[in-house]
């Protein structure tokens, strides 16, 4: 029996980028990209491990070695405009978020639940880690092509600033391919009431 229930939800990639290892965050825009057990060669958080940083820090010690499961950033263009709008910008650019994709046509993205997957037509699969939650460091991007809207970034990002993602069958992925939604078959946790 399968533990992974496909759902009606589907999302069009709308935008790729992959953030370069030795820059900041900013992301470059691209085309396609290939995606392996690693991530994405050259990229910023490349690796199947990575060193524990503020995130798991009531786990590990900063620095441990750990598997790395937040591979790639995926945001939501509809969670986007909303961003865009409560901060006073038309839009904001993936680029400014470290973004590696935008996805449009899944509700509530941010709190797709964690180990649902995506998968592409021709295979490829990425497994959902959890919400990636925001940081000043985007606002600081945003900060140099808007002046003033950087530090509105954090607020208004709050439950829409995406998932965490590693990638479980490699392929490659292009501007307009379709990732079909696969949720967990289980409950809501009842533990957290």
């Amino acid at each position: 029996m399968p533990v992974l229930t496909e759902t009606e939800f589907s999302g069009e990639i709308t935008w790729l980028g992959m953030v370069p290892a030795d820059s900041g965050i900013q992301a470059e825009a691209c085309e396609a990209l290939e995606l392996g057990f690693h991530g994405i060669t050259g990229a910023r958080h490349e690796g199947t491990e990575r060193a524990s940083c503020v995130r798991v820090k009531n786990l590990y010690e900063t620095g441990t070695q750990i598997r790395n499961v937040r591979q790639m950033t995926i945001l939501s263009e509809e969670e986007l405009a909303l961003i865009a709008a409560d901060m006073g910008l038309d839009r904001v650019d993936p680029r400014h978020l470290g973004a590696t994709m935008v996805v449009r046509g899944i509700p509530d993205f941010t709190f797709v639940p964690p180990s649902a997957r995506l998968q592409g037509a021709e295979g490829v699969t990425l497994t959902v880690d959890m919400e990636n939650r925001p940081c000043i460091l985007p606002g600081r991007e945003i900060e140099k092509d808007h002046a003033g809207y950087g530090p509105k970034f954090k607020t208004a990002a709050a439950n829409r600033r995406g998932i965490t993602a590693w990638v479980e069958r490699p392929g490659q992925v292009r501007l307009g391919d379709i990732l079909r939604l696969y949720v967990p078959a289980q409950r809501g946790w009842g533990g957290a009431h």
